[in-house]
């Protein structure tokens, strides 16, 4: 009988989803944030604060893939990063109103930088030290912003953009200027991921953000009286949650775990980077953007929408669907044409919340989205972008029929 595949025996352990829970209060925070003030300012504060957290989620993402919590001193380690991460949600709200929070926000980031950087140190030895420096200098960035005015504050996070940024270069080319390794050996070493389980990781967080959206409509509701067109509201929010879901983990998450698997260990690491850094940025930003303006349109769907309620439904799965193109894009899954056109569609519907109601606007998106997957469904040419039958493992000699 045939050896397992050893990418199957690793899943996502029950820590690393508590891990993320905690992390995805940041998103739960960030939609606060901006449901508390629409503004472009403030959007712009939200996106920038995600971007900052996101690029350490996805640090502990490839640490807990290569060093399993699976034994006390990990796991310790790994509880004192989500307290790190707590502590940066908490202040969330009030990182940017030059005031103490400011600074513990920045305090919680060093702290989860730093409890990455030791437990990194299981894996890859020395070459931690190419990603703590540039990652320890972000978090003293972001800490300096906390009590900052309000343009160099921006600047000192764009500072730790920019740290971040060349962190992923410093560690393929750092190391080699040091001992001579050569760059094919930097590759294999950074691209040794398991793909079942850092797939099925950004999965669940996917779903946890998605579980946000839904925290959402009932904070929307409130006190509301269930009356028939609160009802049909709080379902419509429901479905464009659900057609978003469907979207990626129908459509998507299989076709991703095998071409992640099918990428030559060398070229995974950009791939991660690529696919589930930077196009899950929109993707999670845009269930962010979407439950805000979920929140401010139910106690209002009879009525035409500002701006910018009407923006915020609207640009959340306009943003969802510019990154699903994206990830498609950077993992070579097709058709793109589908989510692509979805994403102007989506833009439209700010006119009708604006001129007709909430209700109409949300009535506009599901039928946007389901029109897309119908589409994508009925006249894509690729047979793969179509939702598959998962087949069990049989032994040998038993095929599948």
């Amino acid at each position: 009988m045939s050896q397992p595949h050893p990418d199957a025996e690793r899943r996502v352990t029950t820590l690393e989803l508590f891990f993320d829970l905690v992390f995805v209060f940041t998103v739960t925070q960030l939609t606060v944030m901006l449901a508390h003030d629409l503004t472009f300012a403030t959007a712009g504060h939200v996106a920038l604060i995600f971007t900052v957290l996101f690029w350490m989620y996805g640090a502990y993402a490839y640490l807990t893939n290569q060093v399993p919590p699976d034994r006390p001193s990990r796991r310790l380690l790994l509880l004192l990063g989500m307290a790190g991460f707590l502590l940066c949600a908490l202040a969330v709200p009030h990182a940017f109103t030059g005031t103490g929070a400011g600074v513990a926000f920045g305090l919680g980031y060093l702290l989860v930088v730093l409890v990455h950087s030791a437990l990194y140190t299981r894996s890859h030895g020395r070459d931690v030290i190419w990603y703590a420096i540039p990652n320890s200098l972000a978090a003293l960035a972001v800490t300096a912003a906390g009590p900052a005015e309000s343009l160099e504050a921006d600047g000192l996070w764009a500072l730790a953009l920019a740290l971040q940024f060349v962190t992923p270069r410093l560690a393929q080319y750092g190391p080699a200027r040091r001992d001579g390794r050569t760059a094919a050996e930097l590759r294999l070493q950074l691209g040794g991921l398991d793909p079942a389980h850092f797939v099925e990781r950004h999965g669940l967080l996917l779903i946890i953000a998605f579980g946000e959206s839904v925290i959402a409509i009932g904070i929307g509701v409130g006190d509301l009286p269930l009356s028939a067109g609160v009802v049909g509201g709080t379902f419509l929010a429901l479905a464009l949650a659900a057609a978003l879901w469907w979207s990626y983990f129908v459509r998507d998450e299989h076709r991703a775990e095998r071409a992640f698997r099918d990428t030559a260990p060398p070229e995974r690491f950009a791939l991660a980077m690529n696919a589930f850094y930077y196009a899950f940025l929109p993707m999670l930003l845009g269930i962010a953007c979407l439950a805000a303006g979920v929140k401010k349109v139910l106690g209002h769907l009879g009525e035409p929408l500002a701006t910018a309620p009407a923006l915020a439904l609207a640009g959340g799965v306009a943003l969802f669907l510019a990154g699903e193109v994206a990830f498609r894009a950077f993992l070579r899954l097709t058709p793109l044409a589908y989510r692509a056109a979805g994403v102007p569609l989506a833009l439209a519907t700010v006119e009708v919340g604006h001129a007709v109601s909430g209700l109409a606007q949300l009535l506009a998106l599901v039928a946007v989205l389901v029109a897309m997957l119908l589409a994508e469904d009925r006249w894509s040419t690729d047979r793969s972008a179509r939702p598959v039958a998962l087949v069990p493992n049989l032994p040998d000699g038993d095929p599948a029929t």
